[in-house]
C-alpha cells in the first residue's frame, strides 16, 4: 500500500470534491465573499479541514502493522486550535453582545448535513481501511469517522450562515464529535478483521 499520508491527501481530494459539489447543489452563502476575507472564519475553517486530514491520516496509518499508536493523537492539535478559537469567538461575542452573544437556539440542520456531506468521504475511507490491517478498530473507525464529519462541517460553513461562535461550537463541532463516536462505537462490525492463516 501507498504511505498513508499519500492515500490521506487521495482521500482529501475525493471528500473536498464531494464536499464542493455539495455546496455547490445547496447554494453558498450570500455572504461567502464577505466572510473568505475574515481572517476569524478563515482560521476556523483552516483547523476544522485540518483536523479532518490529520484524522485521516492517522486512520490510514493505524491499519498498517507496526506503526505507533501515538498516530491517534494527531488530529489533537488541529481539533485544539479548532475548538480554542471558537472558544475565543465565544468570549468576543459574549464582550460585544453581553447574552445575546452567546444563546444557544435549536439547529439540528447541522447534525444533517454534516452527516449527508461526510457520509461520502467515510464510505470511500471506510474501504481504504478495509485494504489494511485495522488491530484497533475502535480507533480507526473513531478517526475515520471525524475526518469524514469535519469535512464535513468545513463544507457546511460555506453554505451555512449560522457564524456566532457558541452556536457553531455546541452545534457543528459536537455533532462532529458524536458522529466520529459512533463510528468508533462501530469499529467492530465496520472493520471485521481477523487474521488469515500462513
Amino acid at each position: 500500500m501507498a504511505h498513508p499520508l499519500r492515500r490521506a491527501m487521495t482521500w482529501a481530494v475525493i471528500a473536498l470534491a464531494f464536499g464542493a459539489a455539495m455546496v455547490w447543489a445547496i447554494g453558498p452563502r450570500p455572504d461567502l465573499a464577505e466572510r473568505v476575507s475574515d481572517a476569524r472564519f478563515l482560521l476556523e475553517q483552516g483547523a476544522a479541514l485540518a483536523t479532518g486530514v490529520a484524522a485521516a491520516i492517522a486512520a490510514l496509518a493505524l491499519t498498517i502493522p507496526g506503526a505507533p499508536m501515538l498516530l491517534r493523537l494527531l488530529p489533537v492539535i488541529p481539533a485544539a486550535v479548532w475548538v480554542g478559537t471558537l472558544s475565543l469567538g465565544c468570549l468576543r461575542d459574549w464582550a460585544q453582545m453581553g447574552a445575546a452573544g452567546v444563546r444557544i437556539t435549536p439547529d439540528p440542520a447541522c447534525f444533517v448535513y454534516i452527516a449527508l456531506i461526510g457520509s461520502l468521504p467515510a464510505l470511500v475511507l471506510l474501504m481504504m481501511l478495509r485494504r489494511g490491517v485495522p488491530l484497533a478498530p475502535r480507533w480507526t473507525t473513531l478517526l475515520a469517522g471525524l475526518a469524514a464529519a469535519g469535512i464535513g462541517n468545513f463544507a457546511l460553513r460555506f453554505f451555512h450562515t449560522q457564524d456566532a461562535a457558541l452556536m457553531v461550537l455546541v452545534w457543528q463541532v459536537g455533532s462532529v464529535a458524536v458522529l466520529a463516536l459512533l463510528a468508533g462505537l462501530a469499529g467492530r462490525i465496520l472493520l471485521p478483521w481477523r487474521a488469515r492463516p500462513v
